[in-house]
């Protein structure tokens, strides 16, 4: 059945963009916004008065896990919950990450994810590609994953089962520099980490408070620095994901002064939360907060919003891996089996404006760079996302400073029964998600009955 829109005028509102805010009305005609300017005619429009509020251009979280296995476990939240908790939270498309295991292809991985996403996915979509394995055949599958939209891709330093070498980093870096395709790094070094686990085990400290302990800041930052020289020798910029501490961005700005480029991505638990979580007696209140990295020391919150507001950090995304408490209790006798990951992709948009923007850590047209222009831009999504100007989708998150309230987890849609920011109180809230032209979102409430999202073929980085 073909769907039949008519023009909508969002009016009196204040449209936020990377470089600033102006007045400004935005009509809507069928998915694309086709005007933004002052005191625009209604005429046939539907006409809906949001004086006073902000309007953002659709959020992009790209970096979220859904209906992923790890762990001996299965994400809670799989295309379908998850999606619909981003796109309540102003998150119009979600990046996920194709995970083939080793010795699987990169194409089986990415029809995988098409299997697990499509047709069940509230937001619109894309992919990352997970590389684990680097042989003959992973490389000469590279070019059917860019003529697929498959523009970006995901190594590790860490975690035996995904992570690759050194050398086999330096030469998938090569490959993709000529292929023009951009890759994001988990940083830790694995094997020190290692070392340290197998001390605390053999000391019997095996309470969550042992996590954080055996991943200390300056493992993530050595990794950087390691990845960052190779990187260097490969000629080819890179994308550092979740980063979490001062040192690491230390050695970010090393190599930013060897005219290397590199870019940063951080996430609201980082910003918002500390490692004293960990050392909770009681084992679900601090199991429920594992993830890595770990949660840092209060301070190093300060030094993320300073390179956040200075520019040093260009997006923040989530890495949305939820788990229900009872998966969490996996790990009761044995903290490394406590299944990694916190949600967050419901909650990001309010979290960053209420303690970034209304506490002038931020300004309006940062957290509009963070969350919208820069991840479109970096993943080959821009101008169709990431802007509200003409010929772009029609993704607009209505921001009311009036809407303030308290998350609480009975209140979220994610497919959890906890939420790591219990108890934060908002500056306002999003009264509205548009998703291409379609009001899917109204005062919390997702009016959207059918996934409706699409999958989005991307090209290079433009950032």
């Amino acid at each position: 059945m073909e769907v039949t829109y008519m023009q909508t005028l969002l009016k009196g509102g204040t449209v936020v963009s990377g470089t600033g805010m102006h007045r400004a009305d935005v009509r809507i005609d069928g998915e694309k916004i086709v005007q933004v300017g002052r005191k625009l005619d209604g005429g046939e429009a539907q006409v809906i008065d949001v004086t006073g509020c902000l309007l953002f251009p659709g959020f992009i979280d790209a970096h979220t896990h859904f209906d992923l296995d790890v762990a001996g476990t299965t994400t809670a939240d799989d295309f379908y919950t998850g999606s619909r908790a981003a796109l309540r939270g102003g998150t119009t498309t979600v990046i996920d990450f194709a995970c083939p295991n080793k010795g699987e292809s990169l194409h089986y991985g990415l029809d995988l994810w098409h299997r697990k996403a499509d047709g069940r996915t509230f937001c619109d979509y894309g992919f990352h590609m997970t590389i684990d394995d680097w042989n003959e055949s992973i490389r000469a599958e590279l070019p059917d994953m860019f003529a697929a939209g498959i523009s970006s891709f995901k190594m590790y330093l860490t975690y035996p089962a995904m992570m690759i070498g050194d050398r086999d980093i330096y030469w998938a870096l090569k490959e993709l520099r000529g292929l023009g395709g951009i890759a994001g790094f988990h940083c830790e070094n694995a094997g020190v980490i290692d070392g340290m686990i197998a001390e605390r085990k053999a000391a019997g400290q095996l309470s969550p408070a042992s996590h954080p302990l055996t991943r200390p800041a300056g493992l993530e930052a050595e990794a950087v620095s390691r990845l960052l020289r190779i990187a260097q020798a490969a000629d080819c910029p890179v994308v550092i994901v979740h980063l979490t501490n001062q040192e690491a961005l230390k050695e970010v700005e090393h190599a930013r002064r060897r005219g290397q480029k590199v870019y940063v991505e951080t996430c609201p638990q980082y910003l918002l939360l500390d490692e004293h979580v960990y050392f909770d007696p009681d084992y679900s209140s601090a199991a429920r907060y594992v993830c890595a990295p770990p949660l840092r020391a209060k301070e190093e919150q300060d030094h993320l919003w300073k390179a956040l507001r200075r520019g040093e950090i260009q997006t923040i995304s989530t890495d949305h891996c939820s788990f229900t408490l009872a998966q969490k209790d996996m790990g009761r006798e044995d903290f490394t089996k406590i299944p990694g990951g916190l949600p967050g992709v419901e909650t990001r948009g309010e979290l960053i404006y209420s303690y970034g923007v209304a506490k002038r850590r931020i300004s309006a047209a940062r957290m509009c760079r963070c969350l919208s222009e820069n991840p479109a831009r970096l993943y080959g999504l821009f101008p169709r996302k990431g802007i509200l100007r003409p010929g772009s989708d029609a993704d607009i998150v209505v921001y009311d400073p009036t809407l303030s309230h308290v998350i609480r987890a009975e209140d979220c849609v994610a497919n959890v029964d906890y939420n790591p920011y219990e108890g934060f109180a908002t500056v306002g809230g999003i009264r509205q998600v548009w998703l291409r032209g379609q009001l899917s979102v109204s005062e919390g409430k997702v009016l959207a009955e059918t996934p409706a999202g699409r999958y989005m073929a991307r090209g290079k980085n433009s950032l």
